[in-house]
């Protein structure tokens, strides 16, 4: 795509992927502190492939993966943004909704990072396609990515035969008249409303 976009907060650069990432992608990707929820360390040429799919579906869609980058440093962090996976689950939603996902290096966990990044990926995301809702899908063994969505407004959906024993949230895209309002709904576990998004800069 001519104008990817590229996303700044106060300590992150977001960027669509690019064919220099190999490297810093494949390791993220065969640590098994990092996929230990989703699978196994992938070979190097499984890593190739999927990156390549990622660069890829930002020309179809004009949306996807941003590699996540230290701000400063240039220091490749992880990923977070949406993909069209269309994955065969079941039950499958009424209408296909942009799947959230969020990954990080072992040495960014911890710091706020993922939630910085995917807050700033989600208000882009809204501010340039306006989906009606986003969905996200999770291991019931990842505490910490469930906890994460929640902070970013997703609402627990289903339980859907996916891989095992999964978790499918959704979040709906509320409008600027909706978010100046007191969010009274809850979180599965009855938690607070998600914080607002930290401050982004384009």
């Amino acid at each position: 795509m001519t104008d990817a976009p590229v996303i700044h907060t106060d300590r992150l650069t977001l960027r669509p992927y690019e064919v220099g990432d190999f490297d810093a992608y494949a390791a993220m990707v065969a640590d098994p502190v990092v996929v230990r929820h989703a699978g196994r360390p992938m070979t190097g040429e499984e890593a190739w492939m999927r990156l390549l799919r990622f660069i890829g579906h930002w020309s179809v869609f004009g949306h996807g993966l941003f590699a996540v980058l230290d701000r400063t440093s240039g220091l490749f962090l992880g990923e977070t943004g949406f993909m069209e996976y269309r994955r065969e689950v079941t039950p499958k939603l009424a209408s296909s909704l942009p799947e959230a996902a969020w990954v990080f290096t072992s040495a960014a966990h911890g710091k706020g990072y993922a939630f910085e990044a995917a807050a700033a990926a989600h208000r882009w995301m809204e501010e340039s396609h306006a989906p009606p809702a986003t969905q996200c899908i999770i291991s019931t063994a990842n505490h910490g990515s469930i906890r994460l969505a929640e902070r970013l407004g997703y609402r627990l959906h289903d339980a859907p035969d996916y891989r095992g024993a999964a978790l499918r949230f959704v979040r709906e895209v509320r409008t600027s008249m909706e978010q100046t309002q007191p969010d009274r709904r809850l979180t599965p576990l009855d938690g607070p409303p998600p914080p607002p998004h930290p401050r982004v800069h384009t």
